[in-house]
């Protein structure tokens, strides 16, 4: 039950602070599922696009724009190499690389798809969340997991950016 209104809160604090324009919290949400029938882990993520933007244009030296008219060319790449720069996934003590999936717009927030090749029986999982927390100290990385239909939810910070769960 405690874990169950921590996953409600998590998605009530994210619907109030999304519905303004101009907001103080630092936070994104990130999903992950294990989804054995299609052989992987499915990873989403909603992140504020005016941070994202702030923090691509301090990284690469140039504004992206994103979910705008003017959006560069080559944002998609961008939001990729920093993703996966700034997520990472050991499962079973072994580090996978990331598959970039794309994203999509919701109001003022990027939703990106990700996802990660795996078909064996997991015993350990571990994903390292440090998005935005070079510019942003009070940025708070919340993470729902849904892995061996278990559920769990962790808040990451830049002083605690990893989650590990055994099985």
């Amino acid at each position: 039950m405690k874990k169950r209104n921590i996953i409600v809160l998590s998605f009530f604090l994210l619907l109030v602070i999304s519905s303004f324009q101009v907001h103080k919290f630092y936070v994104s949400v990130t999903q992950v599922d294990y989804v054995k029938s299609k052989s992987r882990v499915e990873i989403t993520s909603r992140i504020f696009i005016d941070d994202f933007n702030k923090i691509l244009e301090k990284k690469y030296n140039k504004k992206v724009y994103l979910a705008s008219n003017r959006q560069i060319e080559d944002a998609n790449k961008l939001v990729e190499n920093y993703l996966k720069e700034k997520m990472k996934v050991k499962i079973n003590q072994k580090t996978y690389d990331l598959k970039f999936l794309g994203t999509e717009i919701d109001n003022d927030v990027l939703i990106c798809y990700l996802k990660v090749s795996f078909s064996e029986k997991i015993t350990t999982f571990e994903i390292e969340n440090s998005v935005l927390t070079e510019i942003f100290k009070e940025q708070q990385n919340l993470l729902h997991t849904n892995i061996n239909d278990e559920k769990s939810s962790f808040l990451l910070t830049d002083s605690e950016p990893t989650a590990f769960l055994e099985f």
